[in-house]
């Protein structure tokens, strides 16, 4: 088929939505996980997370593909890769533990800057200036939004212990997304995502077996009922096991710079959630979330500059 200016901006759509559903389903596991916090230890419930999102995702991977990827695939390179991935995600629950579900978002904003560093260094990415105005526009949503959620207070980022955690996620899963696409180029993105969440999986493990291995609490789910089964379902195989396959089938198709982008409407999507619960509507962080997409949109070309400069 030929690649005409219409097929890819058709390619282009597609990929940006299955990255907004992406995001939407990831800070669906934001409130979540502010359920389960004070219910496991953080080297605990990643390492149940990821258990139970890794162990789906490869009995999907053998339904849909059948077991010969399975056999085929670089299991030790996928220890290797999804360590990365567990690293970042236990990083992001501690962050989360000290300064909440708004900081955990909004310092995950940072991700797109990350990630176009990342490819200016390694891919030899041109800066543009339609990438440099969408960067700044998607930044200034979500910083916007993060203000708006935290009810202008600057609450989330008081607690720096907290941010810095969370900023140390968003470095180790940008380069871990990058290398699950790059180190596996032969695999589909279900099963680039398999083999590095059960890697990550068995990554959290070993910590989390050493944790209690030297004296630390063993874990309890005497006070668990099925609001904390929903809850930890929602967190691992939503949030984190399909979330993550249409997260790599993105970066695959628009890179981690630009895939990335659509990180810093998280806070708006949080507040839709909370709306959907019952919350208030907030306008101004809907119009947060409107600069990101405008960010997103000029980044990629999609809606060229009015004076005609790319």
């Amino acid at each position: 088929m030929t690649d005409t200016p219409q097929t890819r901006q058709s390619s282009l759509l597609t990929a940006n939505l299955i990255c907004m559903g992406s995001m939407l389903i990831w800070a669906a596991g934001l409130p979540a996980a502010d359920h389960l916090i004070p219910l496991l230890i953080p080297e605990q419930l990643n390492a149940l997370r990821m258990l139970l999102a890794g162990g789906f995702l490869v009995v999907v991977w053998a339904l849909f593909e059948g077991f010969a990827p399975l056999r085929a695939t670089n299991w030790l390179k996928g220890i290797a890769v999804g360590s990365l991935i567990g690293l970042g995600a236990w990083f992001l629950i501690k962050g989360q533990a000290i300064g909440g579900a708004v900081t955990a978002a909004v310092i995950s904003s940072t991700l797109p800057v990350v990630g176009i560093a990342l490819e200016v260094a390694l891919d030899g990415r041109k800066v543009t200036l339609a990438l440099i105005l969408g960067l700044i526009l998607s930044l200034a949503g979500g910083v916007m939004a993060l203000d708006l959620g935290a009810g202008g207070a600057g609450g989330g980022l008081s607690l720096a212990w907290g941010a810095v955690l969370c900023f140390c996620s968003v470095v180790s899963f940008t380069i871990g997304s990058r290398l699950t696409v790059t180190a596996f180029p032969k695999e589909t993105p279900l099963g680039r995502t398999a083999v590095t969440l059960t890697g990550a999986a068995i990554a959290a493990l070993i910590v989390a077996g050493g944790q209690v291995g030297l004296g630390g609490e063993m874990p309890s789910f005497a006070a668990w009922g099925w609001k904390e089964i929903g809850a930890i379902l929602l967190f691992s195989v939503g949030a984190l096991g399909i979330s993550q396959v249409m997260w790599i089938m993105s970066v695959e198709r628009l890179g981690i710079g630009l895939s990335a982008l659509h990180i810093n409407a998280a806070p708006f999507y949080v507040m839709l959630i909370l709306f959907a619960l019952g919350g208030l509507w907030n306008w101004p962080q809907a119009f947060a979330a409107a600069l990101v997409g405008l960010g997103v949109l000029i980044a990629q070309g999609i809606l060229p500059l009015p004076f005609g400069r790319r």
